[in-house]
């Protein structure tokens, strides 16, 4: 069975919530059907008409695109115009858009994570914070013999995950006392008979907006008919959401050596460098897309270089004052790495669902500028 457009949205939401999207963005459903169930899906960064053509090609109906295509409201379609016409093509080909765009920059898991994690970035912090995940602590106590089942279903559903770490819990055994009473139909004991029994207290963290799934999975396998659980609200900053991230390389290397390492692993359309090609460079900041403003933040951090794309001449200026190197990469190039680890997510969650629906990344470079040698004299 394929996957219900509804249900893909849930999935890209869990690890990237409207709700964080900044201020003004237009992430969420353009245009479509999401009652509809999914064959496939395309994720690309843009929308395009070659991206239409590929999915068309491949009989999917359902994209995913970084980049919203609609930024504000439209009072016409004028086929006159190419970016109508291809609004009225997506339409007619019976298309469904949707864009996950700031609320993807911001996730934990989103797009400046996946391009640290490229670079092999250690300590990895955030650049710029954006806001707190609301954290909830929850504890149960179930039977001895049952406490891996129960672990096994939070997991999946969500709790008990800390950066890269999944499962993450502690039990501790204690005796668990109870008294059915008349009308019970307890798992274990009798009526009116006062039973001890060995229990763990499991210990996990989750998502506050996770709660209800959480919960839901928690009581689907728990063996007892009533089961005692606790929720504590949290105060934990260090799992905020935000822009950018920091950390160190593995050893450190030359601004030559990083910049070819952006060629290899990036593939951008082309790679602009400000500061001393042989110095030696370890901390470093990067942040996917447009990081012209964030570069206070990356001087602040004490970064020793700034990975980025659309690096205004100005500010370049000022980085280069303070005796921070840059490598401007592109937009594009640097939000890219995201995709495959979007599909990847996808993929697990509709794998888990017992679902069918196929994953598939728009390998195409989407490119705007055309690198040209120097021309005249």
């Amino acid at each position: 069975m394929y996957a219900v457009g509804s249900e893909l949205v849930s999935f890209v939401e869990e690890i990237a919530p409207l709700s964080w999207a900044l201020p003004g963005d237009a992430s969420g459903l353009q245009w479509g059907d999401l009652s509809r169930r999914e064959p496939g899906i395309l994720l690309a960064l843009d929308f395009s008409l070659e991206v239409l053509a590929e999915a068309t090609a491949k009989g999917i109906s359902f994209i995913i695109t970084h980049h919203p295509f609609l930024y504000r409201p439209l009072s016409c379609l004028d086929l006159r115009h190419k970016r109508d016409a291809l609004i009225a093509q997506a339409l007619k080909e019976d298309i469904t858009l949707y864009a996950a765009h700031t609320n993807l920059d911001v996730a934990p898991r989103g797009v400046n994570q996946a391009l640290g994690e490229l670079f092999g970035l250690d300590e990895m912090q955030l650049l710029y914070q954006t806001g707190h995940e609301g954290l909830e602590k929850l504890v149960v106590f179930v039977p001895a013999g049952y406490e891996d089942e129960v672990r096994q279903a939070l997991a999946e559903a969500g709790a008990g995950w800390i950066g890269n770490y999944s499962h993450c819990t502690f039990q501790h055994l204690g005796t668990g006392t109870f008294l059915p009473r008349e009308g019970s139909s307890p798992f274990i004991g009798a009526e009116n008979s006062l039973e001890k029994v060995r229990e763990y207290r499991l210990e996990t963290i989750l998502y506050r907006r996770d709660r209800r799934q959480v919960i839901e999975a928690l009581l689907a396998v728990h063996p007892y008919e009533e089961v005692a659980y606790d929720l504590y609200p949290l105060v934990n900053e260090k799992l905020g959401r935000g822009l950018g991230r920091i950390g160190r390389l593995t050893e450190k290397i030359t601004l030559r050596e990083l910049a070819a390492r952006c060629d290899v692993l990036l593939q951008p359309d082309f790679i602009n460098v400000i500061g001393d090609l042989e110095m030696c460079v370890e901390k470093v900041a990067v942040l996917g897309g447009s990081g012209a403003e964030y570069i206070p933040y990356a001087l602040q951090c004490g970064a020793q270089v700034y990975i980025s794309g659309d690096i205004k001449y100005h500010e370049a200026q000022e980085a280069a004052r303070e005796g921070l190197a840059l490598i401007d990469a592109g937009h594009a190039a640097t939000e890219r790495p995201v995709l495959p680890v979007l599909a990847r997510f996808l993929e697990e969650k509709i794998d888990q669902a017992g679902l069918k629906t196929r994953v598939t990344v728009y390998r195409e470079q989407e490119t705007l500028w055309q690198p040209l040698k120097r021309i005249g004299p």
